[in-house]
């Protein structure tokens, strides 16, 4: 039990998707202007994350590596993960208009968002077992969630105020300062 917290809380924190392996950098940047459309894209990531890695653990190790076709990994993970993004989108669309319209074109770029798909092949090729594979996963999207919505409190404030940077430069010194924090609970564990 301690080694899969561990396994949690360094996806979380330590090696965090987007701190760490900078992955996800494009909604990391466009959705994290405000904390609504922050939540709205996290949430769709985690369950992106978490479902479409566990789709391409199975399909990997008892499909691909069996039939000895490992080389369609990445088309095999892009529609496994394309396909979980249409539902997403058909579900907000209907429960959630407001929250679809403010993702606007960032819903469906999760279907080629580098985390999504970064995750599900690390995953993968890992040796991991069913459940570390869930708890990492799980857990790195959770991480993602954590940052965007940490950082899109911090862009919130930093946009009313009047300075000489605005906008992008300041939100990358920030996204920078941040990782040099999370960095250093690398020391905890």
């Amino acid at each position: 039990m301690a080694s899969v917290l561990k396994l949690a809380f360094s996806a979380i924190i330590i090696q965090n998707v987007i701190l760490s392996q900078f992955l996800g950098i494009c909604p990391f940047l466009g959705v994290s202007k405000s904390k609504k459309s922050a939540v709205g894209m996290g949430a769709a990531v985690v369950f992106v994350i978490t479902i479409s890695s566990i789709l391409a653990w199975v399909l990997y190790k008892y499909v691909l590596v069996e039939l000895e076709m490992v080389y369609m990994k990445t088309i095999v993970f892009i529609l496994v993960i394309a396909s979980l993004v249409q539902i997403i989108e058909m579900f907000l669309k209907k429960f959630s208009p407001t929250l679809y319209k403010a993702l606007g074109i960032y819903l469906p770029l999760i279907t080629t968002n580098c985390a999504v798909l970064g995750i599900a092949t690390l995953v993968a090729e890992s040796n991991y077992t069913f459940l570390e594979m869930f708890v990492y996963s799980f857990s790195s999207a959770v991480g993602f969630l954590l940052v965007i919505y940490i950082f899109s409190t911090i862009r919130e404030k930093l946009n009313r105020m009047d300075g000489v940077m605005k906008d992008i430069p300041i939100a990358l010194i920030t996204a920078g300062l941040m990782a040099m924090v999370f960095a250093r609970f690398s020391g905890v564990i």
